[in-house]
């Protein structure tokens, strides 16, 4: 009482295969996109925080030269201040 012989067998196994590595392939294509667009996403998003940082950075280096100035004013205040005082600019 043989349900299939050796030749319907086989071509059980080998359809069974075929649809199994066409199911893996696709899965794994499918996975492989899914990653690529993450990683893409991932990259412009970063590099989105990274030129808001820039920008931030720059305004602090602005801020920065600002502030020297200032004190390259008062510095010449001050020196202004201890001539008079002391009485160097009348060597």
């Amino acid at each position: 009482m043989e349900f299939m012989n050796d030749a319907q067998i086989w071509t059980m196994i080998g359809a069974f295969s075929a649809l199994m590595f066409s199911t893996l392939t696709v899965v794994s294509t499918l996975f492989i996109h899914v990653v690529r667009s993450e990683i893409g996403g991932l990259r412009n998003e970063m590099n989105a925080r990274f030129d808001a940082v820039n920008t931030r950075f720059d305004a602090v280096d602005t801020r920065f030269d600002a502030v020297n100035a200032r004190i390259d004013g008062v510095d010449g205040d001050v020196q202004a201040i201890v001539k008079r005082t002391f009485g160097l600019d009348r060597e």
